[in-house]
């Protein structure tokens, strides 16, 4: 009985210390397979972190140049606007210019036609006063029956006849005094007014 107890004791003995071994081997291949997978974790966090910075660096890299050429997209468009902006405002400058001009001209040929038109009826007045009864209504007859038809003659020859009657160094036909008292009392623009009249009897 003895044996068998101390038979028995030996043999739990053993067996503890079988399984203590067992349980320290199966500790040790659990710590290391946890030291591997810890490893292996950080290796991958690593080269997680890695890639994820180098996405980051790509990411604003593709970003800068994004937005330069979105800049010298802007820029460009900016640029095109001010000039057509310009250009617009230029030719409405011109046509602004041109439509002034017109109107100037316009107002020119207005003043003049006005100029004309009064210069004409001074003339006819100063004709109807002076000359019709001599010379007739178109100038077409001989003052007395002897000087030339004045109608149609230059405007230029009759303003200087008419300055040299005045000053009484012309005399044709024995006409000298008589026109002579006849112009001596009008003045220049009178004198070209008339002639303009005479000059447009044709």
């Amino acid at each position: 009985m003895n044996k068998i107890i101390t038979l028995s004791l030996v043999a739990a003995t053993l067996l503890f210390t079988a399984c203590g071994e067992k349980t320290d081997e199966k500790t040790a291949k659990a710590v290391e397979s946890t030291k591997t997978a810890a490893h292996d974790i950080a290796e991958a966090s690593k080269e997680a972190a890695n890639s994820a910075m180098e996405a980051a660096k790509k990411a604003t890299a593709e970003a800068k140049i994004a937005a330069e050429k979105a800049m010298e997209a802007t820029k460009a468009t900016a640029e095109k606007a001010m000039k057509e902006t310009k250009a617009a405002a230029d030719k409405a400058m011109e046509e602004a210019k041109a439509a002034v001009g017109k109107t100037g001209d316009a107002v020119n040929a207005a003043t003049a036609a006005a100029a004309a038109s009064l210069a004409n009826d001074a003339g006819k007045e100063a004709y109807a006063a002076k000359c019709k009864n001599c010379h007739g209504l178109d100038g077409k007859t001989k003052a007395l029956g002897k000087s030339a038809l004045i109608g149609g003659v230059d405007k230029a020859a009759l303003v200087e006849m008419l300055n040299a009657y005045k000053a009484g160094t012309r005399n044709v036909a024995d006409s000298g005094m008589l026109m002579k008292g006849q112009v001596e009392h009008m003045d220049d623009a009178t004198i070209k007014a008339l002639a303009e009249y005479i000059s447009s009897l044709k």
